[in-house]
């Protein structure tokens, strides 16, 4: 069986000049602290979402938009970004990251309409798109390409930990000092994160000339193309099935909504201990994290749909579901820049794009197989989805050997 991780060992490193020899920590740290901070302020609007809405005068539907606007312009942001700042230094760009964070929250927290934040959350998206593209190309500037795959876990770290605390905590110091404190506290936390970089990440001149004509000539590497449809058919059937996996708790074990409270924390603690698990076996083999992570939650959402009106098969399945999907992130991260770390921000541009919509491609499926087949639907179309991604990366793993 063909590794990824062995087969790209030695040529590859050649290509990527200003590899380190020795690994630069406390900047992978910072990078797990600016992807923590970014992602928390991505979903606070969704915590205090109804408070919000009322003190600006506008409905709820309305503020919603405020997260649609992030996530939009993070998709045009990921792979445009990296071509716009060609030319500086990227730990100078990384640092504008973090300034749109903290610039963000602060618009954010004095927002007196719509159009304010509106802005602000435009501004977040340009950091945000920018950050996940470019993570794990600075990254790989941090460390030895062997230690990629343990710099990409710390880093996913702060993804799992906002996951599970930003709504909670938002909602909770919102009930106390109200929403805008929310965003104050967000902008601090960049403030923080902002220092930390500064004395953490060395210089990092750009060392390759992104362009649109590179992003369609590496679509055309095995490898790249390769983990593109992996990612389309994985992503789309999380989502499709993990967007409506609330009414699906709801209607077939018919639990509370205490009890799916706590199942949906379970998730993003699984997800957390998935991402840590994730790092070691990357490590060993990208193809059988990818593969595992993948055939696991087509396993979970099987056992859903056969035993799902039983309580606990729920919840251990939808437990057992984030700690696989945590894992994947990782893994296609990982996957990516050694597949082209000649150009891993222009690669990081594709697969955060490809993210988004597959992103939107599975929510849309998964609300139509909802309104078609009721609760079961999207979860079988999870099932489905994920299985063939597990079967394409196994029976395309003698052509990924670049």
């Amino acid at each position: 069986m063909t590794d990824i991780a062995t087969s790209m060992d030695a040529p590859l490193v050649a290509d990527a000049t200003d590899e380190r020899s020795e690994p630069a920590w406390a900047g992978v740290i910072s990078l797990a602290l600016g992807v923590f901070g970014l992602v928390t302020a991505e979903f606070l609007p969704a915590s205090v979402l109804t408070p919000m809405a009322a003190d600006l005068g506008i409905s709820d539907g309305t503020a919603g938009q405020a997260v649609t606007a992030t996530a939009v312009v993070g998709a045009i942001a990921a792979p445009t970004i990296a071509i716009a700042t060609r030319g500086f230094d990227r730990r100078l760009v990384l640092w504008g990251f973090t300034l749109a964070l903290i610039l963000s929250s602060l618009l954010a927290a004095f927002a007196t309409n719509l159009t304010m934040l509106l802005a602000a959350r435009v501004v977040l998206g340009i950091g945000l798109g920018g950050f996940w593209s470019m993570m794990a190309a600075i990254a790989l500037r941090l460390v030895p390409m062997r230690l990629v795959p343990r710099a990409m876990s710390i880093i996913f770290t702060g993804v799992s930990l906002a996951t599970v605390c930003a709504a909670p905590v938002g909602a909770y110091i919102g009930d106390l000092w109200g929403w805008r404190v929310t965003f104050l506290v967000a902008a601090a936390l960049g403030a923080v994160t902002l220092i930390v970089q500064m004395a953490s990440v060395p210089r990092l001149p750009p060392q390759s000339v992104p362009s649109l004509k590179l992003l369609f000539d590496l679509l055309r590497r095995p490898s790249i193309s390769i983990g593109i449809v992996t990612v389309l058919l994985f992503v789309s059937g999380h989502f499709a099935g993990f967007t409506y996996v609330r009414p699906f708790l709801e209607k077939v074990p018919a639990l509370g909504i205490e009890a799916i409270s706590l199942i949906l924390l379970a998730y993003g603690v699984g997800g957390f201990f998935g991402n840590l698990v994730g790092g070691f076996i990357i490590e060993r083999s990208i193809t059988a994290a990818v593969g595992l992570g993948t055939f696991l939650i087509a396993v979970t959402a099987l056992a859903l749909v056969a035993f799902g009106s039983n309580d606990l098969v729920s919840a251990g399945a939808v437990t057992l579901w984030g700690f696989a999907f945590g894992a994947l992130p990782v893994a296609v991260q990982t996957w990516m820049v050694r597949a082209a770390p000649d150009h891993a921000e222009s690669t990081g541009g594709l697969i955060v794009a490809t993210f988004q919509v597959a992103i939107a491609g599975g929510a849309v499926l998964g609300g139509l197989f909802v309104d078609g087949f009721g609760p079961l639907g999207a979860i079988s179309y999870c099932a489905a989805a994920t299985l063939a991604s597990a079967l394409f990366v196994l029976a395309s793993r003698r052509s990924i050997g670049v």
